[in-house]
């Protein structure tokens, strides 16, 4: 079949698959088991030699289908669903790293993924921060024990943008893994494998699901790495008769998912795929509206800062035009001195106060006093986040509204 443009693929996923009874969308499969007639079939499925499912923890129809459409957009080889974003990135981490081995992380992470990345540390993942808008700093933080370099693709919330091409090819001369979160950007506006990432994860909770309904994560194997020079990899994953491409999601399922239990449910999957079939006309939109609120707030005497990928005077403007396909659908911003951020929140009639991002409604959020509280003020300097920082993801209501009811809160 000839390559389809990107929404096409989508709506039409489901249906290629020939679904039951000529379905137009995969049904949702609540069962938590599957029953076989013959006990050598069961266990045929249990020992990967014979496809099929025999436990929803780790398996289901409706869950496989959305992976399915979820590597199909990302142009990889597999994909791994959960529960969460975190859940995928958790399972990624645990299930490929051992004691003793070395990450390289960007330091302006998600105020989670930093957490989690300070959790493994403390049973023996060694970590390194680094400011990842230049391949230079990646680079002189490797060490012989350096199993994975770590990015966002554009920073929640000070949206920094990471040198993520030559990261890449730093990552492929020194044979390092390289995990690309594309949460912000999604599969629409970025591809993790043009910058030769071997993973790219996704919050499903966020643009790709795009209705605040549905929480998931995915992690998709773009099949860059050559598995047979990776020595963290279970023997028993490596059998005669596994896909040696397919070996690291095998022992992320194994490992990561079965183990570890974050299994995205049947109910939530079939909502997030749905949900993903207007992807790229929901971000057109924010990403428009997202253009025009930074150039009103920039411009506005009230305003200290606008952090956009899409004004010209960000940092990263122009890596921004060189990876995206538009600079996103989120900013942060300061108010001039003196003002009282508190009040300017509640003043805000369209956007609402909430910790979430990629909805098509407007959502704002404080965020040292909020999702980065935890981490402390030190560390917060250090990703560039000022404690009137407010983080803004736009939605898709119109843009005279939303120009109107930020022009009416700082008045």
């Amino acid at each position: 079949m000839k390559n389809r443009g990107f929404t096409t693929s989508i709506i039409h996923s489901d249906r290629l698959g020939k679904p039951e009874h000529g379905s137009l969308h995969k049904p949702i499969h609540t069962s938590i088991a599957f029953g076989y007639e013959k006990a050598e079939d069961l266990a045929a499925v249990f020992q990967g030699t014979a496809k099929g499912y025999a436990y929803s923890r780790q398996a289901n129809p409706t869950v496989s289908a959305l992976e399915q459409k979820i590597t199909s957009l990302e142009q990889g080889i597999g994909s791994v669903a959960f529960s969460t974003g975190m859940a995928a990135l958790a399972a990624l981490l645990t299930a490929l790293l051992r004691k003793g081995d070395h990450i390289v992380s960007s330091s302006f992470l998600f105020g989670n993924t930093n957490s989690l990345l300070n959790t493994l540390a403390g049973i023996g993942v060694e970590v390194t921060f680094v400011d990842a808008t230049e391949v230079r700093h990646v680079e002189a933080a490797l060490k012989p024990s350096t199993r994975m370099v770590l990015v966002e693709t554009i920073a929640n919330p000070a949206t920094q943008v990471a040198d993520m091409a030559r990261i890449g090819a730093l990552c492929e001369s020194k044979g390092i893994m390289y995990a690309v979160d594309n949460t912000l950007t999604s599969p629409y506006l970025f591809l993790p494998k043009s910058v030769k990432a071997t993973f790219s994860v996704n919050s499903l909770s966020k643009y790709f699901g795009g209705h605040g309904n549905a929480l998931g994560g995915a992690v998709t194997d773009l099949g860059l790495y050559d598995w047979s020079t990776f020595p963290n990899i279970l023997d028993i994953y490596k059998a005669p008769g596994n896909d040696p491409r397919m070996v690291a999601l095998l022992q992320l399922r194994k490992k990561g998912l079965r183990d570890f239990g974050g299994t995205l449910a049947p109910e939530a999957a079939h909502t997030l795929s749905v949900g993903s079939e207007t992807l790229a006309l929901r971000m057109d939109r924010a990403c428009g509206n997202a253009a025009k609120v930074a150039l009103y707030l920039s411009s506005h005497p009230k305003v200290k800062a606008v952090h956009y990928p899409g004004l010209p005077a960000h940092p990263q403007h122009s890596l921004a035009k060189e990876l995206f396909k538009r600079p996103g659908a989120l900013l942060s911003f300061v108010l001039a001195d003196g003002m009282d951020t508190f009040a300017f929140l509640n003043r805000l009639n369209l956007a609402i106060c909430s910790s979430n991002l990629g909805d098509n409604r407007t959502l704002i959020i404080p965020v040292a006093q909020t999702i980065f509280f935890e981490m402390g003020a030190k560390r917060r300097a250090e990703m560039g986040i000022e404690d009137g920082m407010m983080r803004l993801s736009v939605g898709i209501e119109d843009s005279e509204d939303l120009l109107e009811d930020f022009g009416q809160a700082l008045a």
